[in-house]
């Protein structure tokens, strides 16, 4: 079997299309994202772009969440094992962290919630 080149730009332009598509549907941002801190008793939203200190009262202590300008992170927790603190920095939106044992969920939510898997893809 032979190709040609107009075979070969074919391809391409399918592999061009496909990456365009994929690009835009997984990576272009939707929407204002904002952070969402949730407790048991209350709950905060911030937009992404805030310069805030959050100081969250849970269960077995204080939580104190951080927002800089692009992303957010728990910066200090009551909890013995400090996952939440290792998790690091969420920047996107549908990332989250949480303190479990202190009941604290940090989320960075957009205008357009609806994510897309992979059976709608």
């Amino acid at each position: 079997m032979k190709l040609y080149i107009s075979d070969i730009l074919i391809i391409l332009l399918a592999v061009c299309i496909t990456v365009f598509t994929a690009f835009n549907v997984y990576m272009a941002p939707k929407g204002k994202s904002q952070v969402l801190i949730q407790s048991q008793d209350s709950e905060w939203t911030f937009p992404i772009d805030a310069v805030e200190t959050v100081v969250v009262k849970g269960i077995i202590g204080e939580t104190t969440i951080k927002i800089d300008g692009s992303r957010a992170w728990v910066e200090t927790s009551p909890c013995d094992n400090q996952t939440c603190v290792a998790m690091g920095y969420i920047t996107r939106q549908g990332q989250w962290t949480a303190c479990l044992p202190n009941n604290v969920l940090v989320i960075i939510k957009g205008e357009i919630d609806s994510e897309i898997d992979a059976l709608s893809w």
